[in-house]
């Protein structure tokens, strides 16, 4: 809980808050896009939806400079180690985000060939679920992924 005091101008906070919030709009993406979704993640990326209010509008394309996984697409039974691996490769702390019913749930495909969820290789914090999901739906996964970072326990 944070007090702000209006006769000295003092913000008063505790150190594992203050954390949590800069770290709530300090996310820094990898997105792994491997099907259709990804038109509408790049959609969501453009200044239209304006990702950079959350603090999320700086993609990098490594998994070691990267805080979130936003999963986008289809995953095969193939591409399932490479996942694996570069979810490993990323730092704690790090959080993963299913984009569309297909990672979220393998959507219509029901065959040997494809990934029946994501959970299943790596943990998942939120779900974006759609065929393809809309922009809004994608900023309000966004927001409660930053609740969620917000409120977790913080490393001090």
């Amino acid at each position: 809980m944070s007090i702000l005091n209006s006769v000295t101008g003092f913000f008063t906070s505790k150190l594992e808050e203050a954390i949590g919030w800069a770290r709530k709009y300090s996310i820094f993406q990898y997105p792994f896009v491997t099907a259709c979704c990804g038109m509408e993640y790049m959609a969501t990326a453009t200044s239209h939806y304006d990702m950079d209010r959350f603090g999320a509008g700086l993609v990098r394309f490594s998994p070691r400079q990267s805080d979130v996984l936003f999963v986008v697409g289809t995953i095969s039974q193939k591409m399932a180690p490479v996942l694996k691996k570069i979810y490993d490769q990323m730092c704690e702390p790090k959080w993963v985000v299913a984009f569309g019913v297909c990672t979220c749930t393998g959507g219509f495909y029901d065959n040997y060939a494809t990934v029946m969820g994501i959970d299943t290789i790596i943990p998942v914090d939120v779900y974006i679920p759609g065929c393809p999901p809309r922009p809004e739906n994608v900023l309000d996964g966004l927001m409660k992924l930053q609740e969620k970072i917000q409120r977790q326990k913080q490393a001090v």
